[in-house]
């Protein structure tokens, strides 16, 4: 266990965090979100590493990332999984994260357009669930996508305040929740129809 994190941190600490902006590139070494346009940020690095290391991955999960913004958080689970279903509901985004993360060698990733609070059934379940944008309670659709034994690691909470909560689920389907650490993301947005 320990000597994965190991891996990890020494993954992330050689990540080029400037590869996935398109402007600020000068911000890309201070630890603070940046904004990467359609009100979307790429996140504070050092909370993209405590997320991936809470989600505790492993060489053979399969990983649904919902958000994946500017790709940067999508090169660390897809560095360390199995293969990684990424879903993004902004065009220009989706697009652009797909060209670098393809720039980058990546080929175990899936790409989706669309309203990830609904997940992606048709490759349910998923061994780990990574949400990047805040929701007002735990989608019930997530959850269900989860398999047993599997972790979810979702911020929830207002517009405000948030929790960054570890969600469990053992092999009888039943769920917990820990509580990581009070954070702010930009809202887990739902398609209307």
């Amino acid at each position: 266990m320990k000597n994965k994190e190991h891996e990890i941190i020494k993954y992330f600490r050689k990540m080029d965090r400037s590869f996935y902006m398109d402007k600020d590139k000068d911000m890309a070494h201070i630890d603070q979100a940046v904004g990467i346009g359609h009100g979307q940020t790429i996140s504070q690095p050092s909370l993209v590493l405590e997320m991936t290391l809470t989600l505790n991955i492993q060489p053979d999960s399969k990983v649904l990332e919902i958000g994946t913004g500017s790709g940067f958080q999508t090169d660390l689970l897809a560095s360390f999984s199995k293969s990684v279903y990424t879903m993004e509901r902004i065009t220009a985004l989706h697009l652009r994260a797909k060209e670098k993360l393809r720039e980058a060698g990546f080929s175990n990733i899936s790409f989706k357009l669309g309203d990830g609070s609904q997940g992606w059934e048709e490759n349910a379940p998923y061994d780990r669930i990574m949400v990047t944008a805040a929701a007002a309670e735990v989608p019930s659709e997530l959850v269900s996508q989860m398999a047993a034994g599997g972790k979810m690691v979702i911020p929830v909470g207002s517009e405000w305040e948030q929790k960054l909560l570890l969600i469990e689920k053992d092999e009888q389907g039943e769920t917990c929740s820990t509580f990581i650490m009070n954070v702010m993301f930009v809202s887990l947005k739902r398609d209307s129809n």
